[in-house]
């Protein structure tokens, strides 16, 4: 269990400047029709364009073949899919969501309850970058909305409320069908439900994953059951229990190796041993690599006259820039450790620059060191850590994404390669050796339990006074090298 670096998978980048509009379909060749031109038709804000994602969910009427010949008649607009039977809105959705190109993408109903003409009003934070979702509230102040069924409002706001209790929001509609988000962040959520549980399960997860969520007032226009309104008691029951398992379940990643990285983060007095042996080496004007969500930043970043902390991945960015808005001395800055020029911003300004749990996961190691070099000044200090113990290698450090793991010679002969001189070598974290070891190489493990590192995370001040005695090899290795001045 080291420490917390950025995620190993590769992100998706949506298209910049193009919205995806998810559209669910089933039996609504009544609607569908003018559904379609409504989007297709709708304002944009300047410099957007859009994609109409359209899942047929299996419809027994003529609502396919509508959208098949609307997609001829509107070549470049709509994209449309059909799943072979009807499987449910939540399905649907989940499949658009996989098709989607945009940067950004909002759901629409194939029915005629909400109105396209809203689609800037729901982007704008989105656009502004203050927001990675946003909700189109029904029951805010502004807005006009038909006047329907009690029972069915009562049932919404007691889900509603359930809702904002599991994942610790305030929101007034966590049932509206108008959400938008950003593409790349919603990708990489395992989605499970197939029906109108969709709703609350996307919201408790975005909550859980620390997404920036704003809400909107919109204009609705629902249905009668006359009418075709689809949604039924069946339902309510389906997200009271969706609700009451993701409040008591987290599932918030689908690559395995960032579920990992997420489980680590629930470890804060692990986090904080690391982060206090790293504090007194670390100087004034900090560069962080790799710093992932942000949870070593939050405790290494005060006190500091300037600290950056970067990474490659653009969801990692977006939540740093949520929970650290608010320090003056903080800047969240994209950097590729093996790219030399996102390193030119930074050339000799740092005195420190903190790397952990980085290097491991880069082909172009020897010049990812000699790019940390370029960052400080004469005399300044790289704080690099990785992990310890070549034949340690196993299931655990695959699904991380490790190329390697170093020895300590191995190690102070790159890093001196790079001009860094090594002062210092720490062996940190000799405690978890045989449960890694366990898990990687005997059982060939691919994660980690959340009470075991419960339990783990909560013994941490014993350990803390033991791992020093402990006979056998660390799991991690922090090497402190200070660059050479001129003539040195």
């Amino acid at each position: 269990m080291a420490g917390i670096g950025s995620s190993p998978g590769p992100s998706f980048r949506g298209r910049a400047g193009l919205l995806s509009v998810l559209m669910p379909l089933f039996n609504e060749e009544e609607f569908v029709a003018a559904s379609i031109r409504r989007v297709l038709e709708a304002p944009l804000p300047e410099g957007m364009t859009l994609e109409l994602v359209v899942v047929d969910d299996g419809s027994t009427d003529g609502s396919a073949e509508i959208v098949e010949e609307l997609a001829a008649h509107y070549p470049g607009k709509i994209r449309w899919l059909r799943h072979p039977a009807n499987r449910g809105k939540g399905a649907a959705i989940r499949t658009a969501i996989q098709a989607a190109q945009g940067e950004f993408a909002v759901v629409h109903d194939a029915d005629l309850e909400y109105d396209p003409r809203e689609f800037p009003k729901l982007l704008q934070p989105l656009l502004e970058g203050k927001a990675d979702a946003v909700f189109g509230s029904r029951f805010q102040s502004a807005g006009e909305r038909r006047v329907l069924y009690f029972w069915h409002a009562f049932a919404n706001k007691f889900l509603t409320t359930l809702s904002n209790i599991a994942a610790d929001l305030n929101l007034t509609d966590m049932e509206t069908c108008y959400k938008a988000f950003r593409t790349d962040l919603v990708k990489t959520i395992p989605l499970r439900s197939n029906r109108f549980g969709i709703e609350p399960e996307i919201t408790i997860k975005l909550a859980q994953r620390q997404a920036r969520i704003y809400e909107v007032p919109i204009a609705y226009y629902g249905r009668t059951y006359e009418e075709g309104k689809k949604i039924a008691f069946k339902d309510a029951v389906q997200a009271l229990l969706i609700i009451l398992r993701y409040w008591i379940r987290r599932d918030v990643y689908l690559d395995p190796g960032a579920r990992i990285l997420d489980t680590l983060a629930e470890t804060p007095r692990f986090n904080r041993w690391m982060a206090d042996t790293i504090r007194p080496l670390a100087g004034s004007d900090v560069l962080e690599l790799g710093a992932g969500i942000g949870n070593l930043t939050r405790q290494l970043s005060p006190h500091r006259r300037r600290y950056v902390a970067t990474d490659i991945d653009p969801l990692h960015l977006a939540r740093l820039r949520n929970r650290l808005q608010n320090r003056p001395n903080l800047e969240v800055r994209e950097c590729d450790l093996a790219d030399p020029e996102s390193f030119a911003p930074f050339a000799q300004e740092m005195d420190t620059v903190i790397c952990l749990n980085v290097v491991e996961h880069i082909d172009q190691e020897q010049q990812a060191l000699m790019n940390i070099a370029s960052a400080l000044k004469p005399g300044g200090r790289a704080i690099v850590l990785v992990p310890q113990g070549p034949s340690l290698y196993g299931t655990l450090d695959e699904v991380l994404g490790h190329r390697r793991r170093y020895s300590e010679g191995e190690l102070k002969q790159k890093m001196e390669q790079a001009g860094l001189v090594v002062e210092r070598m720490i062996r940190f974290n000799r405690v978890t050796r045989p449960v890694w070891f366990l898990y990687g190489k005997i059982l060939r493990k691919r994660g980690f339990g959340r009470l075991q590192l419960w339990i783990f995370d909560h013994t941490v001040w014993l350990w803390r006074r033991v791992d020093a005695l402990l006979p056998w090899s660390p799991v991690s290795l922090i090497a402190v090298g200070v660059k050479q001045r001129p003539g040195a």
